[in-house]
């Protein structure tokens, strides 16, 4: 027994952690543990880390090359392959004879002695090979169930990876075209700046020009016309001969002394002011202008969306407002014009978007065994035969089904959101420039999913609804 457990020691102990093989060429790190040179070396090829690596085993790090030929654990390897397996059997603890058969009552297996014991005597017992066998079905049956759903699961990492690296490529994108963006908004405004302060300026120096010319020439008027009144004053004081002499040219001179006020500013500078003020009161437009095209940009108008009877399947019941759907029990008598669905129970709104941000609200009642589908299509979608809401189709949708939501993602696999994600009542968000479809919880606001970016290219895009068993309001 002892010599049994020693060779499958050291059977073990040359197996690779790595590959679970034979080491094959072994190499030793620094850290003590060995391992395949080509499992440590696609190791190192195959790490999303940079040098130094982590040790597979300890995680102390090392470097690629690092690593030495370990030239007796490969003798040891050649030793070991050459010894015998040891039995895998195992035998009883009790009474070293090997577990031959099964107890049922004690679900454990017992040897040929503990059958004739009084602990089994009186219990059904097996073969130990034909209870194996049945409880291998039962466990290759879990087996493949457990594979099935965890390659779901690595299905919707898959995917939720994938999407997430999208939504953030997208992100870097619009930040790097923002960025560019203002910074030519910022040289536009700096140059437009500069310019009308250097035409201010301008301005300034031509007014201030012209206002000391006008002063210069009132103040000659203004001495000239001093002069004149001191020397007529002191003419009066004269006796009357003298005040007499030259009488004319006295009276001529002040004849001729008039005053002719200056133009100090003219009509030309008067424009130029007037067509700068102008300029300002443009840019001070153009300014509001940008900022609420920059406020419109955040804000999605809510669209008053009703629902288009040509279009809706003959087992759909619509109200006569046209705000609600519901599942009917008997197929309406209804003309099978070109618009109507004809196999799928859908139905599209009558209103089409082909610019701007918009969204509305409906409230979803999913009957036992049915099914919602909540969200945007293509005006060009099939409305005969069977259809697949996805976006390859021209569909983005929401799907209701047994208390969870499930975003329709391609016409092969969808990935179900949490109960938790269950609203009663949903948001829809379209925005066609930016060619994306998303779902709100209307009630707390949380985001239930957000679809890659689409190119509608100019197409007209209406709300859908896909009704079985169910009923849909709009809210």
């Amino acid at each position: 027994m002892a010599a049994r457990g020693g060779i499958q020691e050291l059977q073990e102990a040359v197996i690779c952690s790595v590959c679970l093989a034979y080491f094959n060429d072994p190499v030793i790190l620094k850290c003590g543990h060995n391992f395949c040179r080509s499992c440590i070396t696609q190791y190192c090829q195959e790490s999303e880390t940079s040098p130094p690596y982590p040790c597979p085993q300890c995680r102390e790090p090392f470097r690629a090359g690092e690593f030495q030929p370990n030239g007796v654990l490969r003798n040891v390897v050649e030793i070991a392959k050459k010894i015998p397996a040891p039995s895998r059997e195992r035998a009883c603890e009790k009474h070293e004879a090997l577990l031959h058969r099964f107890c049922e009552v004690d679900q454990t297996p017992i040897c040929l002695v503990c059958r004739e014991s009084r602990s089994h005597r009186d219990h059904p017992v097996l073969p130990v090979e034909e209870v194996a066998q049945d409880y291998q079905e039962q466990i290759q049956r879990h087996l493949e169930s457990l594979k099935k759903e965890r390659d779901e699961i690595l299905l919707c990492k898959s995917s939720g990876e994938k999407t997430s690296q999208e939504l953030l490529k997208q992100l870097k994108t619009g930040r790097q075209k923002i960025v560019a963006e203002f910074q030519q908004l910022h040289q536009f405004l700096e140059e437009q700046e500069r310019l009308l302060l250097a035409q201010l300026e301008e301005l300034n120096k031509e007014i201030e020009k012209r206002r000391d010319e006008y002063v210069a020439k009132l103040s000659e008027a203004l001495f000239s016309f001093s002069s004149l009144i001191s020397e007529m004053e002191q003419k009066f004081q004269l006796p009357a001969s003298e005040f007499l002499q030259d009488i004319k040219g006295t009276l001529s001179r002040c004849e001729r002394e008039t005053f002719q006020n200056p133009v100090a500013f003219s009509s030309d500078l008067k424009w130029r002011i007037w067509e700068s003020s102008q300029r300002n009161a443009s840019l001070e437009t153009r300014m509001k202008e940008f900022k609420d095209s920059l406020s419109s940009r955040q804000r999605f108008d809510k669209a008053n969306v009703t629902l288009d009877p040509h279009t809706a399947h003959p087992r759909l019941i619509l109200s006569a407002d046209q705000r609600s759907v519901r599942w009917g029990v008997t197929r309406q008598d209804l003309p099978n014009n070109p618009e109507r669905f004809d196999t799928v129970p859908c139905v599209l709104g009558c209103e089409g978007f082909t610019s701007g941000r918009h969204y509305w609200e409906v409230e979803v009642e999913v009957g036992s065994g049915g099914v919602c589908d909540v969200g945007v299509a293509r005006e060009s979608v099939s409305r005969k035969g069977e259809i697949s809401p996805n976006p390859e189709q021209g569909i983005w949708a929401v799907r209701c089904w047994e208390d969870q939501y499930w975003a329709l993602t391609s016409s092969v696999q969808s990935f179900p959101l949490s109960p938790s994600w269950a609203p009663c009542r949903i948001r829809v968000y379209l925005d066609y420039e930016q060619g994306r479809v998303s779902f709100f919880d209307a009630g707390t606001g949380d985001p239930i999913v957000t679809f890659p970016p689409a190119s509608f290219a100019g197409e007209r895009i209406h709300p859908f609804f896909l009704c079985a068993v169910g009923s849909v309001w709009l809210l």
